[in-house]
Formats: C-alpha cells, sequence, structure tokens
C-alpha cells in the first residue's frame, strides 16, 4: 500500500505548465482537477490512518480517483495533440 499522495504534477510531471493553463482557463478541467484534488487528499488519509474507513470505501475512493485521473489524462492528451 503507498502512502505517497498522488498530486497531479506528480502524476503528469512532463505536463505542469499545461495543468497550470488548464485550470486557470478551462473551468471543466479546474473542477475535474479540484475533485481529483479532494479524492486524492482522502484517499491519503485513509492509507495513512489519519481517517478510518473501510476497505470498500478506500476502494470506491481508489476507483473514483483513476475515472478522474483518465478523465485528466484525455483532456492533456487533447490539449497536446492540438498544440503539436
Amino acid at each position: 500500500m503507498s502512502h505517497v499522495p498522488h498530486e497531479l504534477h506528480e502524476e503528469f510531471p512532463e505536463a505542469a505548465d499545461t495543468l497550470h493553463a488548464l485550470k486557470t482557463s478551462d473551468a471543466h478541467f479546474a473542477r475535474l482537477a479540484d475533485e481529483y484534488h479532494t479524492v486524492n487528499r482522502e484517499v491519503h488519509r485513509i492509507e495513512t490512518d489519519v481517517e478510518p474507513a473501510s476497505d470498500d470505501v478506500l476502494e470506491d475512493l481508489k476507483k473514483k480517483r483513476l475515472n478522474l485521473k483518465d478523465q485528466i489524462a484525455a483532456i492533456l492528451a487533447a490539449t497536446a495533440n492540438t498544440v503539436s
């Protein structure tokens, strides 16, 4: 079990500038990033025993985080394809 937070800038280090630009210019992306951050922090608190939760709750949160990450990755890929 990893106790390392999965921050977006760590997940997509090559896209740091794009992440920042999209957060400030695209309301939908900003909402996804904020939701990812919230879910990610909750997973981290559970994994580090700061906040108790059942295994089912933790798994559901991890699935939600992965889904958000996939959506964010798709937007980053589409942005990279339009810029290239």
